[in-house]
């Protein structure tokens, strides 16, 4: 009996995969699956099994969750497919006699307003109607949405927004990569809804000013309304669609959103999670 991870070629994914091995789960044990199974030979060579699967592709699901005992369902990356694609998974699931589906859910999907929940909060509908034994790992904020673009930060001299002064509490892909391994080697998991979130809560002016910091220069936060920073994003090539997303997302840590006080991610991975600070300076060395 396995553990698939579903989305094996994205980098949440590979973290997942490289967590379980460190905590000991054998790598035949393991089940890498994904679109571009090229992406992750190297895995195969490490003895975790690779197979291809396309949330498209209902035969292909079915063939890569054969024999399993557990299964990450790493939401899919195509917003407005991604209710029918986690469909399929869940449906093959229950058709293999799944024992947990754990699924990577967005912070605070039951009362969230963000666009970006929407398909979140279908899913975890879908997976209450199923009769699968599930639990939700709500993620919050990724710190890599903002440390990935400090070149470009660092180039403008400014961050721009609509988030105001609401506090997002963000974490590193590594953080909740270990939650999601803690949870798929623990037994009694069924039932559990996980707030996962950042030990530290920032605005963006605090982001600002940490990047200013490690800059030794000054980092400004503007705060734009939401159709004015829509529009600069469709300035610098954003297609409109995803400028719309990302200041739609803003207004949502506007209203506190993606603000998580549980402690659930620094429980699951027994230790902080990693700071602001930690992941900017990482950022800046690597820049």
């Amino acid at each position: 009996m396995s553990i698939v991870i579903t989305g094996a070629t994205g980098q949440l994914g590979r973290h997942v995969i490289e967590a379980l091995l460190e905590r000991g789960v054998p790598a035949q044990d393991i089940v890498a699956a994904g679109r571009s199974v090229e992406k992750i030979a190297d895995l195969g060579e490490r003895g975790v099994r690779v197979r291809r699967m396309d949330y498209a592709d209902a035969a292909s699901v079915a063939e890569a969750l054969k024999g399993a005992r557990k299964v990450l369902l790493i939401s899919g990356s195509e917003v407005g497919q991604r209710v029918e694609q986690h469909r399929r998974v869940i449906e093959a699931a229950k058709a293999e006699g799944i024992e947990l589906v754990a699924y990577t859910s967005i912070a605070n999907a039951d009362t969230s307003g963000m666009e970006l929940a929407t398909e979140h909060q279908a899913t975890e509908a879908i997976l209450q109607e199923s009769g699968v034994p599930f639990v939700v790992l709500r993620n919050g904020w990724y710190l890599e949405n903002y440390t990935d673009q400090l070149p470009g930060t660092l180039a403008q001299g400014a961050i721009a927004g609509s988030a105001g002064d609401g506090r997002v509490s963000a974490a590193s892909r590594l953080d909740y990569a270990h939650a999601a391994a803690a949870v798929l080697v623990a037994e009694g998991q069924a039932g559990r809804v996980y707030e996962l979130g950042g030990d530290e809560p920032f605005t963006m002016a605090e982001l600002a000013t940490e990047i200013s910091t490690v800059a030794g220069r000054t980092i400004a936060y503007r705060d734009l309304p939401a159709r004015e920073y829509t529009d600069l994003l469709v300035g610098v090539g954003v297609p409109q669609a995803f400028a719309e997303v990302l200041a739609d997302s803003d207004l949502g840590i506007a209203r506190g959103d993606l603000l998580v006080s549980s402690g659930d991610l620094r429980t699951l991975i027994g230790r902080p999670t990693t700071t602001l600070a930690e992941a900017v300076r990482s950022a800046a060395a690597s820049t």
